[in-house]
């Protein structure tokens, strides 16, 4: 794994939404990444995030929903935090997939544990039940109180998203801050050396 990629943004471990969208992109030095490059992958990426159980298995057809609710979400995230108008096409995806599955926790009764309620979904509906909780996710995200600190990353290279513990924050990790200030150092140091060449 990238190092970059180590230290989840601000909101990340909150927010599924927000891990979601930040799970592929760009790094330093051009190299991409892609967290749910398999079906494998993503299975363990949605576990890592205690969003399926361990008897959960998706495949090729699962994981390109997922990895399509990423680029939508994605397109929400910019419009939102570039204030421009986001697809049309990415807000009815997201409503798609907050309305895919019975949004009610059936009762369950146990003779040893008694009654609870959970959302009892067959396997074929696992894929549709996790891109319900990541779509509710991203719409509160959006639309509630932490909407005005969603934010991405101002370090040229990074593609990322999250959530500004501070307004002056501006990275998304120490590590884009310590790249961008290097390169201002550089810059500097660069300009007063041809300055004193010519």
């Amino acid at each position: 794994m990238l190092e970059a990629l180590l230290v989840a943004a601000p909101g990340a471990q909150e927010h599924p939404s927000l891990a979601l969208v930040n799970s592929a992109g760009d790094a330093a030095g051009g190299k991409g990444y892609d967290e749910m490059s398999t079906p494998e992958a993503a299975t363990a990426w949605l576990m890592a995030r205690d969003l399926v159980g361990p008897e959960a298995v998706l495949h090729e057809h699962c994981q390109g929903r997922l990895v399509a609710l990423r680029a939508d979400l994605r397109d929400l995230f910019t419009a939102h935090t570039t204030g421009t108008i986001p697809t049309t096409s990415a807000v009815h995806a997201l409503n798609a997939a907050l309305t895919c599955v019975p949004g009610a926790s059936l009762l369950q009764f146990d003779p040893q544990t008694g009654f609870t309620r959970r959302a009892d979904h067959p396997v074929t509906q696992v894929v549709e039940h996790v891109m319900a909780v990541i779509a509710e996710d991203a719409a509160s995200l959006l639309s509630g109180d932490q909407a005005s600190q969603l934010a991405s990353c101002e370090a040229d290279s990074c593609q990322r998203f999250f959530v500004r513990t501070h307004a002056r924050r501006q990275w998304c990790s120490t590590r884009c801050g310590d790249r961008v200030r290097a390169a201002r150092a550089y810059s500097r140091k660069r300009s007063i050396h041809s300055a004193q060449v010519e």
